[in-house]
């Protein structure tokens, strides 16, 4: 059960990183700098609180920190994330037409629960001219960029900017291309919790590993072999994807109480993936909490030195830098 893998790690709050493994590491971690971005406008009209205060909803800073630690944690130390620069913006991002919330239109919007601009998609380039993205990316001052905002700021989950930037989740951000390295703008919602930092961060896994192995087929494909659930591969099951747990029916079913046989295991002992399967069910991954399942499912994925068929058996060599990709 995963309860009895639970530990106090740099935890910035009461809440342990869930972690499922205890495997060593023998490769360096790789230490990326972050710029931190936070659209968090002061209401005037409530006071000058901020509206993530106002609404009672997370504080960013916060979520950051239980971020870097469990991407710590279920690395084996080898996501090694620090934030270089803060940046609080008292004001709303600018959406690709041009519109921009203000405080009076946001709050009636988000009372009322409808009126929400659209298209709700937001300028990227706009951001990555207005902060100096790509000239601090060019000169290797930040490795990635953090944007946190309020429901229906247009972010993407991730994004992927720079030249030979492919689909993470979302497509390249136009008119990025001219800069000569490639990073990814994760987006972040702080009305939600760290779960749903780490179903972004997984969705990006999905879409570098599937890019990574795009021209390995049939049993070759390890990528497609790892995310194997029992509902679409009867008897097949190993690690599921984000959505999937090896027994899930349906999106977001990590709670589901049945059990299957499945192969995770032997993830733990990448590259021989010859184990047998045993039985498991939604108590391996928490029962169905949200942070608790991509812990799991991020902590299996290989970290080991060497090679397997041309692909690294480090995954998070791919993940974290876009090298070799």
């Amino acid at each position: 059960m995963l309860q009895r893998f639970l530990r106090h790690l740099r935890a910035p709050d009461q809440y342990p990183s869930p972690v499922a493994d205890e495997r060593p590491t023998t490769l360096p971690p790789y230490h990326l700098r972050v710029s931190m971005i936070v659209h968090n406008p002061r209401l005037e009209i409530v006071g000058g609180q901020t509206l993530s205060a106002y609404m009672r909803w997370h504080d960013p800073e916060q979520l950051a920190q239980q971020y870097i630690a469990d991407l710590d944690a279920c690395s084996g130390g080898l996501a090694r994330y620090a934030i270089v620069e803060r940046i609080v913006v008292d004001g709303y991002p600018i959406k690709q037409d041009g519109f921009c919330y203000d405080d009076a239109n946001y709050l009636r919007c988000w009372q009322q629960g409808r009126g929400f601009h659209m298209p709700d998609a937001v300028d990227y380039g706009r951001l990555l001219a207005e902060f100096d993205l790509i000239n601090k990316i060019e000169r290797r001052h930040i490795d990635e960029v953090w944007l946190f905002a309020f429901p229906y700021a247009g972010y993407y989950e991730s994004t992927m900017a720079g030249a030979g930037a492919f689909w993470c989740n979302s497509p390249p951000v136009p008119g990025s291309s001219h800069c000569q390295r490639r990073f990814v703008l994760m987006g972040f919602n702080y009305e939600r919790d760290v779960g749903c930092m780490l179903e972004n961060f997984g969705h990006r896994v999905e879409s570098i590993m599937r890019h990574v192995y795009r021209q390995h087929s049939g049993e070759r494909n390890l990528w497609n072999r790892f995310t194997r659930f029992e509902r679409d591969m009867p008897g097949q099951a190993e690690c599921g994807n984000v959505h999937f747990a090896p027994n899930s029916l349906r999106d977001y079913d990590w709670g589901n109480p049945r059990t299957v046989l499945s192969r995770a295991d032997t993830w733990y002992r990448f590259p021989d993936l010859a184990g047998p399967p045993r039985p498991m069910r939604c108590d391996e991954w928490g029962g169905g909490d949200t942070r608790a399942h991509h812990c799991w499912w991020l902590n299996h994925l290989p970290r080991v030195p060497g090679e397997t068929d041309g692909i690294r058996n480090n995954w998070w060599h791919y993940i974290l830098t876009l090298e070799d990709v």
